[in-house]
């Protein structure tokens, strides 16, 4: 058995699929089957298609509820979940902050203004997102609202490409979605996959090894993007509470059973800082945290033990 790859840029990100198998065009189609999949929920979940569900919900906010896949309710019910659970630090409506706030890049000299950026934020509210399991609707209850899976929808595809080409026979692979990573099975020479931890002062590098067995892990970073104000970094992860950017933690990596809930998780972890997210990850079963502050530290949840 040998290893094949493939990489292709969708859902904005670059995803890269390998798969083990015993001859080329075997890995081929496999490697489609996954593409076509993750196109599939690109096609579900963007919000740059007017006629998207997703797009349909966030224009008839605060009027009525809109008819949505099963697929969709159940992922935003899932959602829901995660955001009571991190206790509003993931939440998929923060879509109502408006880009002009600020945009990560060179022109970005100061932060937004702080009541700005607070009046902004009063519509990111998970509470508001009334979900009718009955009649598959969705509705969100004020005006402006708007929701969007950039916290949960690589993972959530990763996932689902890996679990239908489990179905198809393929027994071993990774699906790459940029650094969020769902395995299966073993490498091509029958052995645990292990992937590497990027150093976040030099992402080309490897700070850590992990050996992964049927286990997703995610990583988010500040060095992916983020603007230098007055000698301070600011990553492009904004705190819904306050609107404003977050500080204190570099890189946060997360191990879970599966992608979704390792891409879902590294955005509150850092959002939380490292005591609330470190405490929240140790009281979650299953699921295992490094994370690299500001000052180089690095810290782990109670169930890892790195090398």
């Amino acid at each position: 058995m040998k290893e094949y790859k493939q990489a292709a840029r969708l859902m904005g990100n670059h995803f890269e699929i390998t798969v083990v198998a015993s001859d080329e065009q075997t890995a081929t189609d496999a490697i489609n089957t996954g593409f076509n999949e993750i196109r599939r929920i690109e096609k579900l979940l963007t919000t740059f298609d007017d006629n998207s569900q997703v797009n349909q919900v966030n224009a008839r906010a605060g009027i009525d509820a809109v008819k949505v896949d099963r697929e969709v309710l159940e992922l935003v019910k899932r959602s829901i979940r995660l955001s009571g659970i991190t206790d509003g630090a993931f939440d998929i409506t923060y879509g109502s902050i408006d880009k002009s706030l600020w945009n990560f890049d060179r022109s970005m000299t100061e932060l937004p203004d702080p009541d700005l950026a607070r009046k902004m934020v009063r519509l990111i509210n998970y509470r508001n997102v009334a979900v009718n399991d009955q009649d598959s609707t969705i509705m969100l209850k004020e005006k402006g609202m708007r929701i969007g899976f950039g916290g949960i929808g690589k993972g959530y595809a990763a996932e689902k490409a890996k679990s239908l080409l489990q179905s198809t026979g393929i027994c071993g692979g990774i699906i790459n979605a940029s650094g969020d990573l769902a395995t299966w099975g073993t490498d091509g020479e029958g052995r645990n996959w292990t992937v590497g931890i990027s150093n976040p002062d030099n992402p080309a590098e490897v700070f850590s090894w992990l050996p992964l067995k049927e286990m997703a892990i995610a990583t988010s970073g500040n060095y992916e993007k983020y603007v230098i104000i007055n000698g301070q970094k600011y990553s492009h992860t904004i705190n819904p509470k306050t609107g404003l950017p977050v500080t204190g933690i570099k890189s946060v990596t997360i191990i879970a059973p599966n992608a979704e809930l390792a891409d879902a998780m590294t955005t509150p972890v850092m959002i939380m800082g490292v005591k609330a997210g470190l405490n929240m990850i140790n009281q979650i079963k299953g699921v295992a945290c490094i994370l690299i502050d500001d000052h180089n530290k690095i810290y782990s949840s109670s169930n890892i033990h790195l090398q």
